[in-house]
């Protein structure tokens, strides 16, 4: 998989709160389930690659916090798991639109 945020690095990335990290993750799997009901695979694919991305790198940044690190680790799982494994957790689209709201409304409130 191709590096999809080049000027990103964990430094960089670990600024963040935790709510920032995964509102921004939730963005790209919004664009990622957009793309695909729209039926462009392609731009799917590459939303669903920068999610990825983005997890990988907060699990990076919180690697010594155990209990983020586990539920970091388990949306990463059921997410590969709903966008291009065969959705044995039988997540649905609203499910995940509830998941990453919570986080978008947590970061806006501490601006």
């Amino acid at each position: 998989m191709k590096r999809q945020h080049k000027t990103l690095t964990e430094e960089r990335w670990g600024r963040f709160s935790l709510a920032e990290q995964m509102a921004n993750i939730g963005s790209e799997v919004h664009r990622a389930i957009n793309w695909k009901n729209k039926g462009n695979q392609e731009y799917s694919r590459l939303a669903f690659y920068r999610a990825l991305e983005l997890i990988d790198l907060t699990v990076a940044v919180h690697r010594e916090s155990y209990p983020r690190l586990k539920e970091i680790l388990r949306v990463r799982e059921m997410l590969v798991d709903f966008l291009a494994g065969d959705n044995i957790y039988s997540s649905t689209e609203q499910q995940w639109e509830n998941y990453f709201y919570s986080f978008t409304y947590l970061a806006r409130k501490k601006r």
